[in-house]
């Protein structure tokens, strides 16, 4: 079957940030000033100024607190008394009323086996916060979402991973469940159901992440702790990296235990660009008089 993709060479929204985000990150001691800032992405300081505080909710270096280490290691040292509560219940943090409520199924050892033979998948790209990405889903649910710097590179290793099914390009599909996604439309009277195709640890894995809350971060060593011994954690990390459902299976979150994002699938400034907005938006969310890390 011929599948026929779109190009698209405009800067994104979310480019033009990440790109003002990366500057900032390089020149944090020097405190650049907006006007510096928005010359470097080619925009007035007025319209940079809105973009940023369109997409993030607060000012540029208001955000770039959030991407530091030393913010990174408060997180994890305030949800280390937690963090057993919050896999066992799923309910222990105010945070969770940004999640999305999710049901998850894997498929069957056959399924597995022949690469989703007899499945029908429906697939297409759409503009989301972080940049364009893949949705690909079926009548059982989710089952990719990946962030795309080239549509025929994403469209591709759906098709290798998924080799045996049948696969139709949808656009509107994709933006649908993207507006889902990502527009805080959470907690919705019908759970977002993902189909999972993994091994039994990578799925174990997977259902781990999904208990982090929003806003909040693991590392490594405690999601191993969870769903096996502390001493997996390499086998986690690489479970963590082979998670197919990018920000719905939240592998963003997990970071290294001395503060350090560390590796993302999808690039590393938008695993911390990605935290950023999640703080960003917790802190803005947060009822008077409550403190917020940060």
């Amino acid at each position: 079957m011929e599948i026929v993709m779109n190009d698209s060479t405009q800067q994104s929204d979310y480019e033009r940030v990440a790109q003002a985000i990366d500057y900032l990150r390089d020149r944090t001691e020097q405190q650049p000033q907006l006007e510096e800032v928005a010359e470097h992405i080619g925009l007035s300081p007025f319209h940079f100024q809105r973009l940023f505080t369109r997409w993030a909710g607060v000012s540029p270096k208001r955000f770039l607190q959030f991407l530091t280490v030393e913010h990174a290691k408060s997180l994890l040292h305030a949800d280390s008394s937690v963090l057993d509560a919050t896999y066992a219940t799923g309910l222990s943090s105010p945070s969770r009323l940004y999640d999305l409520f999710v049901a998850t199924e894997a498929v069957t050892p056959g399924e597995y086996k022949s690469g989703g033979a007899g499945i029908e998948i429906r697939f297409g790209f759409a503009e989301t916060p972080f940049g364009r990405c893949l949705i690909a889903t079926t009548s059982r649910g989710v089952v990719a979402l990946a962030f795309a710097t080239d549509d025929d590179d994403a469209s591709g290793a759906l098709r290798r991973t998924w080799f045996g099914a049948a696969l139709h390009r949808d656009d509107a599909v994709a933006e649908r469940i993207a507006a889902e996604v990502f527009a805080f439309s959470h907690r919705q009277d019908a759970p977002l159901r993902l189909l999972l195709r993994g091994t039994n640890f990578q799925i174990r894995v997977w259902r781990a992440l999904l208990e982090i809350p929003f806003g909040s971060v693991a590392t490594y060593g405690s999601i191993a702790e969870t769903v096996c011994t502390g001493d997996a954690a390499r086998a986690v990390g690489n479970a963590v990296g082979a998670n197919p459902l990018a920000y719905l299976i939240p592998c963003h979150r997990v970071i290294r235990a001395g503060g350090e994002p560390g590796g993302y699938r999808w690039g590393e400034g938008r695993k911390t660009n990605i935290l950023g907005w999640e703080q960003a938006h917790l802190s803005q969310a947060a009822p008077t008089g409550e403190a917020v890390a940060g």
